[in-house]
């Protein structure tokens, strides 16, 4: 079985754990619980591609911003004043 790349960070490490955890009860569970487990992970994808985009909206809103700041310095630089 190949092992993913050594990760030092204790939440990453925790994730994995859990995750193969899961993929482990998943196989070994009975066909009627397959089913439901199918529709809890896509529950939980749908719930982490929310998170991603909620957070790569503000992250482009916030860089947007200081772009336009910095683009509204360097319009107004001179010899004798900074930003």
């Amino acid at each position: 079985m190949n092992r993913p790349p050594a990760v030092s960070h204790p939440a990453v490490d925790f994730l994995i754990t859990y995750l193969k955890a899961r993929v482990q009860r998943v196989r070994s569970a009975d066909d009627l619980s397959r089913g439901a487990s199918a529709v809890e992970w896509v529950i939980i994808s749908a719930v982490v591609v929310t998170v991603v985009g909620v957070v790569a909206v503000i992250i482009n809103g916030a860089l947007k911003d200081k772009a336009t700041d910095v683009g509204n310095c360097i319009q107004g630089a001179s010899d004798s004043k900074t930003c």
